[in-house]
């Protein structure tokens, strides 16, 4: 996609046919263009105008020889080309290489100072360290962008993959360093930028006829399947076919958890009358793991605590006879574990039940599954289990605290 500015608006996309992944873009100094991708750091050449391959894929560098090389970025500086990659693995041996040459394709020198950025100790709160490329600010000053995670408790991680900035420093032989090749920083000084300040919006009482950027669907919804205005106030989604284990269940609106403890809470109303129907507060983290609590029907209005951990859903807690009228259901999150507890009046508040060691709604919860870095997100969803209803699930706020 094309943009003359970064918040568009951007033309119709292009599939550029090449089957890799982690693509980046490279503009050498005559105005020719590559699209560099794994293993290391191979180049297409692109056409003028970067929306066609011109010609066969050609090594740029072949990295270090650690596994899993990929993540690439080119760059040149002062006569060098700097082919910058991800290697190690994307857990807990992640980390960035560096190799230069002064030929686009070399042959190319591996820096003294690799891993330029790589968590050597077992036991810091930021691991998974690496997958970055160098920006250079306003002020000249140069910057690693890379990829990391924090583990919840051991080697769990929650909140999926993050990213973080350390200073480069460039030395008198023309390589460069990360935070002086001390690993992640925990505390750095601040740039002398002009600030920037993203509000977060903790508190969602739905009364825009837009939904914020906090929020995302986890597949494209329907048309018609949830409106802003038909109920002023809320936001109301229609049960549909599909449960939270199929990729059909389109009807869930989360947002990313951002910390490793915080405070979910919602106001449904909801007036279940069919088997199946249910609506209700979610953490999510695919169709095989995830965690729910909901108002539904089965013979009679409930709450439903229901788990997920790649072994089909699992009832854990069933409380009966839950009176007609608005519920509120919170998560209180602290690390892995996880308690679940409505009301009916927002005073009185009754534990539904506790979920310890949610190890399965973390990046590495899965056994034989390596590539889950995306994190846990919490939120609302409403399908009718399969009974084929389309009834409304009206949702007068979502509250999220740290």
């Amino acid at each position: 996609m094309v943009s003359d500015k970064p918040e568009g608006p951007y033309s119709k996309p292009v599939c550029i046919e090449v089957d890799a992944i982690d693509p980046s873009l490279f503009v050498d100094d005559d105005g020719s263009k590559y699209m560099i991708v794994p293993w290391a750091a191979q180049a297409y050449p692109l056409s003028d105008d970067g929306l066609h391959v011109t010609g066969e894929k050609k090594t740029v560098w072949d990295g270090t020889g650690e596994r899993a090389s990929e993540g690439p970025h080119l760059m040149k500086k002062d006569g060098y080309y700097y082919a910058i990659v991800a290697e190690g693995g994307t857990g807990y041996g992640h980390g960035i290489n560096v190799g230069r040459s002064r030929k686009l394709f070399g042959e190319y020198e591996c820096s003294p100072y690799n891993p330029v950025m790589r968590q050597l100790n077992p036991d810091a709160p930021i691991q998974r360290a690496g997958h970055g490329k160098l920006v250079q600010d306003q002020n000249g000053q140069w910057w690693c962008y890379y990829l990391c995670g924090r583990p919840s408790e051991g080697r769990h991680t929650t909140i999926g993959r993050e990213t973080a900035v350390d200073p480069v420093q460039w030395t008198s032989d023309g390589w460069f360093t990360v935070n002086e090749g001390r690993g992640p920083s925990l505390e750095q000084t601040a740039p002398n930028l002009p600030e920037c300040v993203f509000e977060r919006k903790l508190r969602d009482d739905f009364d825009s006829e837009t939904l914020g950027l906090d929020w995302e669907f986890v597949r494209n919804p329907a048309n018609g399947s949830w409106s802003l205005t038909e109920r002023p106030g809320y936001f109301r989604i229609w049960t549909q076919d599909g449960q939270l284990n199929e990729r059909r269940a389109k009807n869930t609106l989360v947002r990313r958890e951002q910390e490793l403890s915080y405070t979910a809470e919602i106001c449904l109303e909801f007036y279940p009358d069919r088997d199946g129907e249910q609506a209700g507060l979610t953490c999510y983290y695919s169709t095989a793991t995830y965690v729910r609590c909901a108002l539904c029907w089965e013979g009679g209005h409930k709450v439903q605590l229901v788990i997920n951990r790649n072994q089909g859903e699992e009832l854990m807690v069933e409380i009966k006879d839950i009176p007609e009228g608005p519920v509120y259901l919170r998560v209180v999150v602290e690390k892995l574990k996880r308690s679940f507890y409505y009301s009916c009046d927002k005073e009185n508040w009754t534990l539904v039940g506790v979920l310890e060691n949610c190890i399965y709604l973390c990046d590495e919860g899965v056994p034989g599954d390596k590539k889950r870095h995306t994190g846990t997100l919490v939120g609302i969803y409403a399908n009718n289990g399969g009974c084929g209803s389309r009834k409304a699930a009206d949702f007068d706020y979502f509250s999220y605290q740290d």
